[in-house]
């Protein structure tokens, strides 16, 4: 009984890869954008819909705020991405979060770092069920009084 979930996982993923072996096996920089931008992707795309909406909701004078606060997205995004540049460079071996903030800040704000990005891991597929379901039930309205079971499932 022990080995079985041993087989199956060898099954799904295949021999572990010799350490030696890892560096041969990256990921195109085309690959690698398409896995790793997904969080900011769609942050960007669910955060950008619902600043429209209130900003339709203010009404005219709401509406010419559109551009500052998408400039201001932009500027953010390129934050990111040199933040993520500088971590890649300087913790060559992989570093995330935690371990950055742990060696630059102490422990106290690596577990911050680590809690923080659980929650928004959480969050980020909490938002996209609900994007599903919205899209969902806007093109099947009889599913409406369902969506929290079909969200559940």
């Amino acid at each position: 009984m022990v080995d079985r979930p041993m087989n199956l996982r060898k099954l799904i993923l295949g021999d572990p890869l010799a350490t030696f072996e890892a560096q041969h096996q990256r990921i195109t920089k085309v690959k690698a954008l398409a896995v790793f931008s997904s969080d900011a992707l769609s942050s960007v795309a669910y955060a950008t819909e619902e600043i429209l909406f209130i900003l339709i909701l203010a009404g005219t004078a709401g509406t010419r705020l559109t551009l500052p606060i998408a400039g201001a997205i932009v500027v953010l995004l390129f934050i990111v991405g040199a933040s993520y540049f500088q971590t890649i460079h300087a913790y060559p071996n992989g570093g995330g979060a935690y371990i950055v903030s742990k060696d630059n800040l102490g422990i106290l704000p690596g577990l911050v770092a680590g809690g923080a990005l659980m929650i928004a891991y959480i969050l980020t597929v909490t938002v996209s069920v609900a994007a599903g379901l919205g899209a969902m039930y806007s093109t099947f309205p009889a599913l409406f009084p369902y969506r929290v079971i079909i969200g559940c499932f």
